[in-house]
């Protein structure tokens, strides 16, 4: 096995005036045009991303990380994100770079494996499901108040801390209110996460048209990656074969499987709240302050 890629030696050595000199350099991920590294110091952690240079995508990769470091930079200053997590941001010989604070938790999909078994139906679980869903909702609630969207809401972008809390990451898709500004278009995100709305917005224009997603479209998404990480089962079922579009093609049709046939136990005030997420009709769900409520 070859060496594995070493991150912006520039970057590493700025951010140890943060973590302190490096203990530990870890590779994280290697993909779409993408690396992502955690780097552990003395006094803390950071990960550390920068677009893969050699990468097919570098270019988009390039605009998706100044993009980001912008959008949170304006997040923070609305309220809607701490403004302990975006560290630093700077520029190398192959790209750009940006560095955030370590959040310990993990994906939620891993996090949620013991809910998946009939075996999870117990009084502890519940209220640990519970809290997961409202402190996702509550981050989620102060991003559609200052009038931006996620819009890449899905389980890796959401992480489960060891004190049961949901923490949400990657913002390089989000949408904001002065998105009238040139942006690298967005064009949905995770095929099995995208609402109904977006899908067809997508299918209806060119490749390079931006589609403004809404706080509704949030919602459907945490309603399919809540409906999947507890089922097993994507919210809607299609042939793995079908390429994206048809994918798209089938979410735009608004139908999803009934929560209550595939749920390994029985949860109502989740399945409401999860099935309210998923209304075909984004006038139909609840916003995200209604939901902080719900769970």
């Amino acid at each position: 096995m070859g060496q594995a890629p070493a991150p912006p030696g520039d970057a590493v050595a700025l951010l140890a005036g943060h973590t302190g000199e490096p203990t530990e350099i870890r590779l994280l991920s290697d993909r779409r045009g993408s690396r992502a590294w955690k780097i552990q110091g003395p006094n803390g952690a950071v990960v550390l991303k920068a677009n893969r240079p050699d990468g097919d995508e570098a270019r988009d990769k390039t605009a998706e990380m100044a993009q980001e470091d912008d959008h949170l930079r304006h997040l923070t200053v609305a309220g809607a994100l701490d403004p302990d997590y975006r560290v630093s941001a700077g520029t190398w010989d192959g790209g750009r770079w940006l560095a955030v604070n370590w959040i310990d938790g993990e994906p939620l999909w891993q996090a949620l494996a013991p809910a998946r078994s009939p075996e999870g139906d117990r009084a502890s679980l519940r209220p640990w499901l519970a809290g997961i869903a409202r402190t996702w909702t509550e981050h989620l609630a102060r991003m559609h108040a200052a009038g931006w969207a996620h819009a890449d809401v899905q389980p890796t972008n959401t992480l489960v801390t060891p004190g049961g809390h949901a923490a949400v990451i990657d913002y390089a898709l989000a949408c904001g209110p002065d998105d009238g500004h040139r942006r690298v278009p967005y064009r949905g995100a995770l095929t099995h996460t995208t609402a109904p709305e977006i899908a067809t917005a997508v299918l209806a224009t060119p490749a390079d048209t931006h589609v403004q997603a809404q706080p509704a479209a949030d919602i459907w998404s945490l309603g399919a990656s809540l409906f999947w990480c507890w089922t097993g089962q994507r919210p809607v079922p299609y042939d793995d074969d079908l390429d994206r579009l048809e994918k798209l093609a089938v979410i735009a049709k608004g139908t999803t499987t009934m929560l209550r046939d595939v749920r390994p136990w029985s949860f109502p005030e989740l399945e409401d709240a999860i099935t309210a997420c998923l209304a075909p009709d984004p006038a139909d769900r609840p916003t995200a302050k209604e939901l902080t409520s719900a769970w």
